[in-house]
């Protein structure tokens, strides 16, 4: 005996597109009815090397209002924009280049020193 598995849409056209998917759903008086899927989201992605962010729900915009902030964002500095990895790089970046300023104000005292000391 053949199934019947034959299933009407139940909204929008008859086409099977990305945006029209259906799941077939038995129901308990034995119907097959069709139910529709939900696109899912990419995720969000780090704004420096593209990355997929970890740690974060890929949801729809609209979505991210009804979850909780622990699901929407890492608890770190640029939790929600950046990955850990360009987070220490920045770290690092900036911490060198403070370093190197420190170095010429110290270069440039000293020289300030011996030009003093000819001077004088």
């Amino acid at each position: 005996m053949v199934k019947n598995v034959r299933i009407t849409y139940r909204r929008r056209h008859s086409y099977a597109t990305k945006s029209n998917r259906i799941v077939a759903v038995k129901t308990p008086g034995g119907k097959l009815v069709a139910h529709y899927r939900k696109n899912t989201s990419t995720g969000p992605k780090c704004g420096d090397c593209k990355q997929s962010l970890k740690g974060i729900k890929h949801l729809a915009s609209k979505a991210y209002k009804n979850v909780s902030k622990s699901q929407r964002t890492v608890s770190r500095a640029y939790g929600g924009s950046r990955c850990a990895g360009c987070v220490r790089q920045r770290i690092v970046r900036a911490f060198l280049i403070e370093e190197q300023k420190i170095v010429k104000k110290v270069l440039l005292e000293k020289l300030s020193k011996k030009k003093a000391e000819k001077s004088a």
